[in-house]
């Protein structure tokens, strides 16, 4: 067994040691690389963190009205087109409904019922006092009052759930004249941005017949990648430009900041609200949304000084003459030309600002070679 002993050993020295031990990469510099070098000494400044994000712009939704039908029939008339604007209560479309005529026949039936029993428990009324019917005879009467009371309040409600007002309700009971022509109006005034019925379409309550929008407010809307959801607040600052109208650039408030994470895309949803009262903003525009913080006072970068090793931010920190020391860092997101710097490194700390490509390049050869 002792033989094996000294194969051991030269294998446990032939090992390398671990990344974790591994001193930092140093570069010697030569006389000609050092003239292509420019070193700064790290310093505190005014920084404001932003993050640029893709965007484009949407339909306020707070703003939007899709209007459809309430009850299944045939549209008879139509003469809204896209674009159209139209006022809150205009008419957009007829319906001719055979379920809304079967409906207020109802309504009528039952109010009827309930005018004749009514007449019945006065009539009794009148008999039990005059001891020519028994009191059993009244309460009879008063529970079939009763039931006809309910049938009407159904039918009420439901011709109310159809759309059919106060006013038609009256004027039904009044002329007794069934109506199964239904108006179909905008909820609120806007634009019709979405008409998805011609005439003679057979429709149903959950079909969306229009789409109606303010366009006056329009959203702006990103996709914040999850790694960076903790950085942005609902009230930060942002500015937004459209990419068909470069020269305008508009500053703001976000107004929303989702609460989760999409998982198919993993990003949150920002949103900012932008006035629009000249329609010159059109949903589905290309924008970039810029998210901006306020100005702290901290260590600042160059961002010409960040060399990325494997997918992580390093810097060459000169550690003696013509010495230079490739050391990881972390840094906060681009605002212009500069980075915050949020560890590893110190004031005063000397760091190469130009040149770093070409000490990489002689690093990477000397771990070649």
């Amino acid at each position: 067994m002792t033989l094996f002993y000294p194969l051991l050993f030269l294998l446990l020295l032939s090992c390398p040691a671990s990344h974790a031990d591994s001193p930092l990469p140093v570069v010697k510099a030569t006389p000609v690389l050092m003239k292509q070098i420019k070193v700064l000494a790290i310093g505190e400044g005014q920084v404001r963190d932003s993050l640029r994000l893709p965007a484009r712009v949407d339909l306020d939704q707070q703003h939007v009205a899709q209007i459809g039908a309430t009850v299944t029939g045939r549209i008879t008339e139509t003469d809204v087109v896209l674009g159209q604007e139209v006022r809150k209560g205009e008419l957009l479309a007829i319906l001719n409904s055979t379920e809304l005529g079967l409906a207020q026949s109802a309504y009528l039936k039952t109010g009827s019922q309930v005018n004749l029993r009514r007449l019945a428990v006065n009539r009794a009324k009148r008999l039990l006092a005059s001891d020519v019917i028994a009191a059993a005879e009244l309460q009879e009467r008063e529970s079939m009052l009763n039931e006809a009371d309910v049938d009407l309040r159904t039918a009420t409600d439901q011709l109310r759930v159809f759309g059919m007002s106060d006013s038609d309700l009256e004027r039904l009971s009044k002329e007794k004249k069934i109506h199964s022509f239904l108006p179909i109006t905008a909820s609120i005034q806007g634009t019709v941005v979405e008409r998805n019925v011609m005439v003679g379409q057979v429709v149903q309550p959950a079909d969306a017949l229009f789409t109606v929008a303010d366009l006056s407010h329009v959203w702006v809307v990103a996709e914040l990648p999850e790694q960076q959801a903790s950085w942005v607040r609902k009230g930060d600052e942002a500015i937004v430009t459209i990419a068909a109208l470069p020269e305008e650039e508009l500053s703001g408030r976000l107004i929303y900041v989702a609460d989760m994470v999409d998982p198919n895309t993993r990003t949150v949803t920002v949103r900012m609200a932008l006035p629009n009262p000249q329609r010159i903003f059109k949903p589905h525009m290309l924008a970039t949304l810029l998210i901006r913080k306020q100005d702290v006072q901290g260590l600042v970068l160059p961002d010409s000084a960040v060399i990325r090793v494997n997918d992580s931010d390093h810097v060459f920190v000169e550690t003696a003459p013509e010495e230079f020391q490739l050391r990881p860092v972390q840094l906060g997101i681009r605002y212009g030309n500069v980075r915050r710097i949020l560890g590893g490194l110190k004031l005063g700390d000397k760091v190469v600002v130009e040149g770093g490509f070409h000490l990489n390049s002689e690093r990477q050869r000397k771990e070649l070679e």
